[in-house]
């Protein structure tokens, strides 16, 4: 039975499209296979997943990538640090704190601010619980504090720290007309849309109609006395 599979990095929220798949190709199931942000681009190139939703930065090479949308970058905290009570921060705020770095992190930074941890936690999750203890803080793309939410914590925008973007990416040599039903249902085109692989219904050939045949145009009675037309003959 022929299927799609999508991979996706934690905090992409695939839901919305996957609901649009069944709808419009409801003979093809759409199976959703969650995968970790460092191995996204690998379970394509594997041939384990016919698409995925991936994070910037991105290794491109044999893949097509369509950017999807940029994140807000968060620092999540405990609910009664002094930043809770902020707005927005900028990363000099950060100058006196422990910025815990994960292993998993997606964000590039030129130099991680604050102070550094003793030691790196493995995943995005072991440095939420780390945050929750009081050991630092922790910046990540939104969607990722949002996964990763307690009721003990929060968080709040950082406005000059890197971001992180979502795309949609495939293997090159694989843009199959299902690919191509699936790029269609992200871009938000609707089902009558004629773009992408699919051909739009024949056109019904109306019957050629022979032109008409012309009848001899009928004879014009010769006019009375003579003469050119529009003159009278003169009465001697």
């Amino acid at each position: 039975m022929t299927t799609f599979k999508l991979a996706y990095v934690p905090g992409a929220t695939p839901a919305k499209w996957a609901r649009t798949w069944g709808e419009r190709v409801p003979e093809v199931p759409l199976t959703l296979v969650p995968v970790a942000a460092a191995d996204a681009a690998g379970l394509l190139r594997a041939r384990d997943a016919d698409a995925a939703l991936l994070r910037s930065p991105i290794d491109r090479d044999g893949l097509h990538a369509i950017p999807l949308y940029t994140e807000t970058t968060v620092v999540v905290v405990p609910k009664d640090h002094l930043i809770a009570a902020a707005d927005e921060v900028s990363t000099v705020d950060l100058a006196d704190e422990v910025v815990l770095h994960p292993l998993d992190d997606t964000l590039e930074w030129p130099a991680l601010p604050g102070r550094p941890a003793v030691s790196r936690p493995e995943t995005t999750a072991d440095a939420i619980e780390l945050v929750a203890a009081g050991v630092g803080v922790l910046v990540v793309p939104q969607s990722l504090a949002r996964l990763h939410h307690r009721r003990d914590l929060t968080y709040r925008p950082v406005g000059d720290a890197p971001q992180s973007s979502v795309a949609l990416s495939w293997l090159e040599e694989e843009t199959t007309d299902l690919m191509e039903q699936f790029i269609g249902i992200v871009r938000g085109r609707t089902v009558n849309s004629t773009r992408g692989r699919q051909q739009a219904p024949a056109e019904r050939k109306r019957p050629e109609r022979k032109p008409a045949e012309r009848k001899p145009a009928a004879a014009k009675p010769a006019r009375r006395g003579g003469g050119p037309p529009g003159k009278r003959r003169r009465r001697g």
